[in-house]
């Protein structure tokens, strides 16, 4: 058997895994975090110029004012997510903010830089935006409104990303459809930790 046939076979495989996940990215699926009679759902797609587009919505079982403070402790932001991050600077001035991240990618070598100005919005969310970094875009906003007699929060996520890397945007969608479904989920249990603690 001529030796360049496995590799053909694993180029083959490769680009099979490409176009299954790919397929998989174009539709919308419940989020894990969701229940049964929630709508909450997560989208997660390439985008033809370049880049990864999320958008998501949550039903939180808390006030848009407990959600809107854990969103904005800037100082907590790698608590919220499961992946390696550290805050190595952060300054505040009123409702803005500028955050200087370092994360570290399961799928990347070494530390990502991100450094963002993040401001509120007047009816609840934040808005945060690419400074400077190892990013080519990173645009994200979060909208709360209040549902329920305002004892629930609908949260409208939206996120668009390009790191600067060799990475493919397809490999670059499936690790963030990830790690967002796993950062709504500590967003969703800190909120109702504190609505049991009464804070």
């Amino acid at each position: 058997m001529p030796r360049s046939l496995p590799l053909r076979h694993a180029a083959v495989l490769l680009v099979t895994i490409s176009v299954s996940t790919l397929d998989a990215l174009d539709q919308a699926t419940p989020v894990a975090w969701a229940g049964a009679d929630d709508p909450a759902k997560l989208e997660v797609h390439t985008e033809p110029a370049g880049g990864v587009r999320a958008v998501a919505t949550l039903m939180i079982p808390a006030p848009p004012r407990i959600v809107q403070e854990i969103l904005i402790d800037y100082a907590k932001w790698p608590t919220l997510f499961n992946t390696p991050m550290r805050l190595a600077q952060l300054e505040q001035h009123g409702e803005r903010a500028v955050t200087d991240l370092y994360i570290k990618h399961a799928f990347l070598p070494g530390e990502r830089r991100l450094l963002c100005e993040s401001r509120e919005l007047p009816d609840g969310g934040l808005v945060t935006t690419l400074i400077a970094g190892d990013f080519k875009r990173y645009h994200r906003t979060w909208k709360l409104s209040p549902e329920g007699e305002g004892v629930r929060t609908r949260a409208e996520f939206e996120l668009l990303v390009e790191v600067d890397t060799w990475a493919p945007d397809w490999l670059v969608a499936v690790e963030l459809r990830r790690e967002l479904e796993t950062h709504f989920r500590i967003l969703t249990d800190k909120a109702v930790e504190r609505v049991k603690r009464g804070t």
